[in-house]
């Protein structure tokens, strides 16, 4: 008798270990891998064109017009947002698309730049280059450079105690291709008022004293007399 039970008892067991065995072997993977999703790549901008004049365009009034602007398709991208910036108010404006080429109703007589982030439904993210452009109005043969860009400093650097000078550097850029000189407005008010000098260059060495945080901007003037301000930045020596 002892030896049945034992038998029947060695049995049970037996089953149990050959089911839990069966079951943990399932093909069904309990934490699958994720999918990975490839990063989209930089979209390359086709329209408007890079430091130009933009004629083309619908639905004009004075003040107003819509231009289409146009990217190539971008590997791995399912959308797109395009960054217009107004270059005189230095106002951004987003816009999502899910195609390459997109309808925006823009101010004439008005320099913009603009560039595109290519998305997916992942987590990263890639920049097209910035391109400017100047929206074309009524009757006019001569534009103002764009504003120039700061370089350096950037905004809000700090530089070591015991600096005594700094060069700052800019580009200028201009549909007409007639930039003539650049007045720098520099200083430790804000805005900055102070003319330090009238370059023709790009660039302008300025004395600087410790504890002292100073603003400057650009103005880029034309042969037609035409001009523009840039951005101000601001920089600090400890």
């Amino acid at each position: 008798m002892k030896n049945i039970l034992k038998y029947l008892m060695f049995g049970t067991f037996l089953s149990l270990v050959v089911f839990n065995c069966s079951s943990g072997g399932s093909d069904d993977n309990p934490n699958p891998d994720p999918k990975v999703i490839d990063p989209p790549a930089a979209a390359s901008l086709s329209f408007p064109n890079q430091n130009s004049e933009c004629t083309e365009g619908s639905n004009f009034t004075s003040t107003e017009s819509d231009v289409t602007f146009d990217w190539s398709d971008a590997l791995n991208a399912e959308t797109y947002v395009l960054i217009l910036k107004n270059l005189e108010t230095q106002t951004t404006s987003n816009y999502s698309s899910s195609s390459s080429q997109l309808t925006i109703t823009v101010f004439r007589a008005t320099p913009y730049s603009w560039f595109i982030i290519s998305k997916n439904s992942g987590t990263a993210t890639a920049q097209s280059p910035t391109w400017k452009f100047y929206n074309a109005g009524e009757a006019t043969t001569s534009y103002a450079p764009f504003p120039a860009e700061l370089v350096s400093p950037s905004m809000g650097t700090a530089l070591s105690s015991g600096t005594m000078s700094v060069p700052l550097r800019w580009s200028g850029t201009d549909a007409d291709s007639d930039i003539k000189e650049y007045d720098i407005l520099f200083g430790t008010v804000n805005p900055p008022v102070y003319n330090q000098g009238t370059v023709e260059s790009m660039s302008l060495s300025v004395n600087v004293t410790s504890g002292n945080t100073y603003y400057w901007r650009v103005i880029t003037k034309d042969s037609q007399n035409n001009n523009s301000e840039s951005e101000i930045f601001q920089f600090k020596i400890n």
